[in-house]
């Protein structure tokens, strides 16, 4: 194999954030960057030479030509093989599956999640460790530590690599196998739910369903395995086709993106059941017939009624939120005498907790759910155990939120986004919010007695690594809080997000709307942090 040693200069913003290092494609498209911090992760790593990486993403613009590249550099670094997925796709927690399926050294997946797509827009790059999960911090600053002063990278001098046609080819040295991106993970599904069950409920007519796949990578998993397998129409499956730019759309799975499927599901034509996953797969959104299920209701719901599952019918292990999503899974943790755990946000977090049996499912508030089976959050995942447990309870969507309400309350919960703040103005905010912590504890603000105020710190039960800055947290007396953090996957200045959070025990008020019934935190919340003030904006971006 003949490899070249390319000079290059480093770049100084290679800092990978919550989930990899997410920019502009422009910005991927010059000149060294994706070779660069490409180069950088392999010279971070150990113990490589032969072995195997999987490679694959969700798709989106430039997925392609960055695939080539890293294609050659991995052949130069040493790798022995590389496993990609048929056009260069993988959806996110499918890649986690291959990897870990195969027994790789780790894998590489191209994606920026729920963020725009097209010449214009977002491109990503994570790591993967052996566990198949997100790089743990300790390699993340590695990464961003060589970026810094890397002067050079390896690639392999040979053509570019047919990505369409299934298969293995030897190419100097290195094995490349070309698989079929849904095929492992359809049958890893199957192994979890009880298809025949889900397949007759839906020939019947009792669960009627539509699923939104954004443009994106879910399409072909989507139809593969709710039509092909389980026998939805094929119309059942909207956006299906995965286009580069996601078809000029925001492939994210909420009210405000996933608007067609909303329209239908609070129409009179509403199917039993409607959801949506995002641009690589990862998240999942829940609607029933005229109703709407929080992304921390659904993870509370799912911890409750787990044992309804085939693969969880023994039992969880354990359960755990990101730090922001609301308290409704700890009161179910607290019902069946569950280990329940607070992490920061982001995946990789999860992984220790999960890699050593703490627990079995877990969820963030940013429309994550996942459980031990991989490990990445997985949005179609989510989708089958929605449709097992309805299936299973002869239960409507509202039906089983209602009853999960009644037994164990309703935490009334929504996040407020500011998007592309600027960083300065953001910093500030947090630097003014850091400053009043010391004086808010004991201080009655109408109904609301401040509890405690701090800033969240996390330390790993598992291997004792210390995250600290992970988000200012506000708590009341009565169980109510707020949380106010910078979200790490943006490319454009910084995007605040606002928690607020009412716990209601009284059944008679649990159909409030939550923008009416945390009206009082909202101001609050501006009263404490300024972001209307400081930034002249009227409204938060986007409402969930």
């Amino acid at each position: 194999m003949q490899v070249e040693t390319i000079a290059s200069q480093p770049f100084n913003d290679q800092n990978p954030g919550t989930s990899g290092l997410r920019k502009k494609v422009k910005v991927f498209q010059q000149p060294g960057y994706l070779e660069n911090f490409v180069q950088a992760i392999f010279d971070s790593l150990e113990d490589f030479s032969g072995k195997t990486l999987v490679l694959g993403g969700d798709g989106r613009y430039f997925n392609r030509t960055a695939i080539q590249s890293i294609i050659k550099i991995a052949a130069a670094n040493g790798f022995g093989e590389l496993i990609i997925g048929q056009g260069g796709l993988l959806s996110t927690p499918a890649a986690s599956h291959i990897i870990r399926k195969y027994g790789a050294f780790g894998g590489l997946v191209l994606s920026a999640s729920h963020n725009p797509g097209g010449p214009e827009e977002d491109f990503g790059i994570k790591y993967n460790v052996s566990n198949g999960g997100p790089a743990p911090e300790k390699y993340t600053d590695a990464f961003f530590k060589r970026s810094q002063v890397i002067d050079n990278y390896r690639i392999a001098v040979m053509g570019d690599v047919d990505l369409d046609q299934i298969g293995t080819q030897q190419l100097d040295g290195i094995a490349i196998t070309i698989i079929d991106p849904v095929t492992d993970y359809a049958e890893l599904m199957q192994s979890l739910f009880d298809f025949a069950l889900l397949k007759q409920s839906i020939s019947s007519g009792y669960i009627t369903l539509l699923f939104d796949a954004m443009h994106a990578i879910t399409g072909p998993y989507a139809k593969r395995i709710f039509v092909d397998l389980l026998g939805a129409s094929p119309d059942s499956i909207i956006n299906a086709v995965p286009l580069e730019d996601f078809g000029g759309h925001h492939p994210d799975p909420n009210l405000a993106h996933a608007h067609e499927l909303a329209e239908t599901m609070f129409s009179d034509s509403a199917p039993t059941f409607g959801a949506a996953s995002d641009g690589d797969g990862d998240r999942n959104m829940i609607t029933g017939r005229q109703i709407f299920v929080t992304p921390s209701d659904s993870l509370a719901i799912m911890a409750a009624n787990a044992h309804l599952i085939p693969a969880y019918a023994k039992g969880l292990a354990g359960v755990a939120r990101s730090m922001p999503t609301s308290q409704a899974v700890d009161r179910v943790a607290v019902k069946y005498n569950l280990p329940c755990f607070e992490t920061p946000t982001g995946w990789k977090f999860f992984g220790n907790l999960l890699d050593a049996g703490k627990i079995t499912l877990c969820g963030e508030e940013s429309f994550g759910t996942g459980s031990d089976h991989v490990r990445e959050k997985d949005g179609v995942w989510a989708v089958l155990f929605w449709l097992n447990l309805i299936a299973k309870k002869r239960q409507s969507v509202a039906e089983i939120v209602h009853e999960h309400w009644k037994i164990f309350g309703r935490d009334i919960y929504c996040r407020h986004d500011y998007e592309a703040v600027d960083s300065t103005i953001a910093q500030g905010i947090l630097e003014h919010l850091r400053s009043l912590l010391p004086t808010l504890p004991g201080q009655t603000f109408g109904d609301y007695e401040v509890k405690f105020a701090d800033e969240f710190s996390y330390t790993d039960p598992v291997d004792g690594s210390v995250s600290s800055n992970q988000g200012v947290r506000i708590s009341f007396v009565n169980g109510s809080r707020m949380v106010f953090r910078l979200s790490g996957t943006g490319t454009v200045g910084a995007t605040l997000r606002i928690y607020l959070e009412r716990f209601e025990p009284d059944a008679t008020k649990h159909n409030q709307d939550a923008q009416v019934a945390l009206a009082d935190l909202i101001n609050l919340a501006e009263q404490f942090c300024e972001v209307k003030k400081r930034t002249g904006r009227v409204s938060p971006d986007v409402i969930t």
